[in-house]
């Protein structure tokens, strides 16, 4: 090997423009320090106290810790349910010093979302950006508070999309996004961002144990539940009785039903005596569309499922084999 590839460039060198992965690692450090410097004002530690009671009716307080972003100026802090679930006292610090304490305006368990209200107004905050044409490979930033080290900032790519995690509450989360931008506990609750600094996920879980296995709840999934949570405290479903996960069509299908969507939502248990098997949906089955509309994920249709269509006659438009079928399914409301 010719020796004068180790040399380190003289001082007319030094000064010419970075080649190859040099100046691209420059352009991807620029782009990680202006996502850091716009989100990481909204991004605050979240402290709460729980009273927690023994087996002999003794109470006690325990500390918990979290993260949390402002996603208004003024004062709603989106963040997890289980960072603030139980909570007595639940307090915000920013980046800028500024302490305050907050309400829970309402949670979600089945999504593992919450909101807050703190007593200010022109509060740094974060843009909501959209979640469904994220792409497998793109950047993903997160700012939390891992272990107590406030602002820490992780990067790394989106690793997969449409995962599904077991929620506190038995329920599985649906439509999760996976990164490999580091996670620790503490980081629950704060954003994970796009190169255009807007939030495209709540970071909630990671896998014990594993290295770089981190899951986010999508914004889209956010922007409903935060409506709901503002509109009536808590988010009210339409249950269905179904289980299902998102799945693609072949071509085939495509074919010979017409359609032109490439995936949709197969149907996994179907609930006995629940709204879905009384419309005579049935495991395997493809679903394509509700009332009218396409669906190609789980997370949507989660998302028509909410309380507008709690009692009435829902038109659902599903695949079974090589035929298309249309049963009339009238949802009840989630418990």
């Amino acid at each position: 090997m010719d020796d004068r590839t180790h040399l380190a460039p003289d001082s007319a060198d030094s000064h010419d423009d970075p080649p190859g992965d040099l100046g691209l690692l420059d352009a991807y450090s620029v782009t990680v320090i202006r996502i850091v410097e716009r989100v990481g004002p909204a991004v605050g530690a979240i402290s709460v106290r729980r009273r927690l009671a023994d087996r002999a009716g003794r109470t006690r307080e325990a500390a918990g810790t979290g993260s949390g972003f402002a996603f208004t100026p003024d004062g709603f802090v989106l963040t997890n349910s289980h960072v603030v679930h139980g909570a007595s006292a639940v307090r915000v610090v920013f980046p800028d010093g500024s302490e305050f304490d907050a309400d829970l305006i309402g949670e979600d368990p089945a999504t593992d979302l919450a909101v807050l209200r703190v007593g200010a107004a022109g509060l740094a905050s974060a843009r909501l950006g959209r979640s469904g044409a994220l792409r497998v490979g793109q950047l993903a930033v997160a700012i939390g508070n891992p272990l107590g080290f406030e602002n820490t900032v992780t990067a790394g790519v989106i690793s997969a999309l449409g995962r599904s995690l077991p929620a506190r509450d038995g329920h599985l989360i649906e439509d999760l996004i996976q990164t490999d931008a580091a996670l620790n506990p503490g980081n629950s609750g704060g954003p994970l961002m796009n190169s255009a600094s807007e939030v495209i996920g709540v970071n909630t879980a990671i896998i014990p144990g594993a290295q770089a296995l981190c899951f986010a709840v999508g914004v889209d999934t956010a922007h409903w539940v935060v409506s709901q949570l503002l509109a009536h405290g808590r988010v009210r479903r339409a249950f269905v009785g179904l289980t299902g996960a998102t799945a693609g069509i072949s071509r085939a299908v495509q074919r010979a039903t017409g359609l032109g969507q490439a995936h949709g939502v197969r149907v996994g248990e179907v609930a006995p005596d629940g709204p879905a098997q009384v419309a005579g949906i049935e495991p395997g089955d493809l679903i394509v569309g509700l009332d009218g509309v396409a669906i190609s994920t789980i997370g949507q249709l989660q998302r028509l499922l909410d309380h507008t269509r709690i009692g009435r006659l829902c038109a659902v438009r599903l695949v079974r084999g090589t035929h298309l079928l249309h049963p009339v399914i009238t949802p009840r409301e989630q418990r």
